[in-house]
Protein backbone atom coordinates (compact mmCIF):
# COMPACT_ATOMS: atom_id res chain seq x y z
CA UNK A 1 0.00 0.00 0.00
CA UNK A 2 1.64 3.52 -0.75
CA UNK A 3 -0.14 6.21 0.26
CA UNK A 4 0.45 9.83 -0.97
CA UNK A 5 0.49 13.27 0.80
CA UNK A 6 2.14 16.64 -0.59
CA UNK A 7 2.90 20.04 0.46
CA UNK A 8 3.71 22.94 -1.75
CA UNK A 9 5.64 25.94 -2.44
CA UNK A 10 5.54 28.68 -4.55
CA UNK A 11 8.75 31.38 -4.48
CA UNK A 12 8.94 35.01 -6.38
CA UNK A 13 12.18 37.00 -6.24
CA UNK A 14 15.68 37.05 -5.06
CA UNK A 15 17.03 35.23 -1.69
CA UNK A 16 17.29 38.01 0.54
CA UNK A 17 14.30 40.09 -0.87
CA UNK A 18 11.91 37.64 -2.13
CA UNK A 19 9.10 35.87 -0.58
CA UNK A 20 6.93 32.46 -0.74
CA UNK A 21 4.43 30.58 0.74
CA UNK A 22 4.15 27.03 1.73
CA UNK A 23 0.54 25.02 1.30
CA UNK A 24 -0.29 21.42 2.69
CA UNK A 25 -2.67 19.04 0.81
CA UNK A 26 -4.84 18.89 3.58
CA UNK A 27 -4.99 22.81 4.50
CA UNK A 28 -3.94 22.69 7.60
CA UNK A 29 -1.14 25.23 6.51
CA UNK A 30 -2.41 27.47 3.71
CA UNK A 31 -0.13 30.13 1.82
CA UNK A 32 1.90 30.28 5.40
CA UNK A 33 4.36 33.14 4.22
CA UNK A 34 8.49 32.15 4.58
CA UNK A 35 11.58 33.68 3.56
CA UNK A 36 15.13 34.67 4.02
CA UNK A 37 14.11 36.65 7.27
CA UNK A 38 12.59 33.85 9.00
CA UNK A 39 14.97 30.91 7.85
CA UNK A 40 18.45 32.70 8.51
CA UNK A 41 17.26 36.03 10.34
CA UNK A 42 15.22 35.14 13.68
CA UNK A 43 11.70 36.80 12.26
CA UNK A 44 8.68 35.22 13.38
CA UNK A 45 7.30 32.66 10.50
CA UNK A 46 7.83 29.48 9.00
CA UNK A 47 11.12 27.70 7.15
CA UNK A 48 11.32 24.33 5.86
CA UNK A 49 13.45 23.02 8.79
CA UNK A 50 10.81 24.26 11.36
CA UNK A 51 8.34 22.29 9.20
CA UNK A 52 10.85 19.21 8.93
CA UNK A 53 11.10 19.13 12.78
CA UNK A 54 7.49 19.53 13.72
CA UNK A 55 6.83 16.79 11.20
CA UNK A 56 9.92 14.28 12.72
CA UNK A 57 8.64 15.27 16.19
CA UNK A 58 5.07 13.84 14.96
CA UNK A 59 5.66 10.79 12.88
CA UNK A 60 8.19 9.68 16.14
CA UNK A 61 5.39 10.18 18.71
CA UNK A 62 3.20 7.96 16.68
CA UNK A 63 5.36 5.48 16.03
CA UNK A 64 6.31 5.38 19.34
CA UNK A 65 2.48 5.32 20.46
CA UNK A 66 2.04 2.28 18.05
CA UNK A 67 5.19 0.26 19.12
CA UNK A 68 3.61 0.52 23.11
CA UNK A 69 0.53 -0.57 21.58
CA UNK A 70 2.32 -3.55 20.06
CA UNK A 71 3.73 -3.88 23.51
CA UNK A 72 0.46 -3.88 26.01
CA UNK A 73 1.32 -0.23 26.46
CA UNK A 74 -0.35 3.03 26.49
CA UNK A 75 1.27 6.28 27.31
CA UNK A 76 -0.56 8.83 29.07
CA UNK A 77 1.43 11.41 27.49
CA UNK A 78 4.02 11.37 24.96
CA UNK A 79 5.94 14.78 24.29
CA UNK A 80 8.34 15.27 21.38
CA UNK A 81 10.49 17.87 19.96
CA UNK A 82 13.07 17.38 17.07
CA UNK A 83 15.73 19.96 16.15
CA UNK A 84 17.22 20.08 12.63
CA UNK A 85 20.35 21.54 12.52
CA UNK A 86 20.68 23.58 9.28
CA UNK A 87 24.48 24.29 8.57
CA UNK A 88 26.40 26.59 6.29
CA UNK A 89 29.21 24.98 4.52
CA UNK A 90 31.42 25.58 1.48
CA UNK A 91 28.91 25.02 -1.06
CA UNK A 92 25.55 26.52 0.54
CA UNK A 93 24.00 24.96 3.93
CA UNK A 94 22.85 21.57 4.79
CA UNK A 95 20.35 19.62 7.34
CA UNK A 96 23.36 18.22 9.13
CA UNK A 97 21.13 16.96 12.26
CA UNK A 98 18.03 15.55 13.81
CA UNK A 99 17.60 15.51 17.59
CA UNK A 100 14.85 14.29 19.43
CA UNK A 101 13.56 14.79 22.80
CA UNK A 102 10.90 12.80 24.21
CA UNK A 103 9.61 13.03 27.80
CA UNK A 104 6.80 10.26 28.20
CA UNK A 105 4.76 9.12 30.69
CA UNK A 106 3.74 5.34 30.36
CA UNK A 107 2.15 3.27 32.98
CA UNK A 108 3.75 0.03 33.60
CA UNK A 109 6.93 0.46 31.70
CA UNK A 110 10.40 -0.21 32.28
CA UNK A 111 13.17 2.24 32.04
CA UNK A 112 15.24 -0.34 29.82
CA UNK A 113 12.17 -1.37 27.88
CA UNK A 114 10.94 2.43 27.38
CA UNK A 115 14.84 3.20 25.90
CA UNK A 116 14.48 0.28 23.96
CA UNK A 117 11.03 0.97 21.94
CA UNK A 118 11.96 4.38 22.03
CA UNK A 119 15.11 3.98 20.44
CA UNK A 120 12.96 1.17 17.28
CA UNK A 121 10.67 4.50 16.73
CA UNK A 122 13.24 6.88 16.02
CA UNK A 123 14.62 4.00 13.74
CA UNK A 124 11.17 3.14 12.57
CA UNK A 125 9.53 6.20 12.07
CA UNK A 126 9.17 7.21 7.97
CA UNK A 127 10.34 10.32 8.82
CA UNK A 128 13.85 9.10 10.44
CA UNK A 129 13.87 7.06 7.21
CA UNK A 130 13.15 10.31 4.95
CA UNK A 131 16.22 11.85 6.07
CA UNK A 132 17.99 9.17 4.80
CA UNK A 133 16.18 8.50 1.26
CA UNK A 134 17.06 8.89 -1.80
CA UNK A 135 15.66 12.10 -3.29
CA UNK A 136 13.69 12.00 -7.01
CA UNK A 137 13.39 15.28 -9.06
CA UNK A 138 10.62 16.17 -12.26
CA UNK A 139 12.00 19.71 -13.47
CA UNK A 140 9.55 21.13 -15.94
CA UNK A 141 11.07 24.67 -16.95
CA UNK A 142 8.16 26.79 -18.84
CA UNK A 143 8.71 29.15 -21.81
Amino acid sequence: MTIKKFGTAHWEGSIKEGKGTVSTESGALSAQPYGFNTRFEGVAGTNPEELIGASHAACFAMALSGILGSAGLTATALDAKSVISLEKQADGFAVTAAHLTLTATIPGVTEDQFQELAAKAKAGCPISKLLKAEITLEATLKA
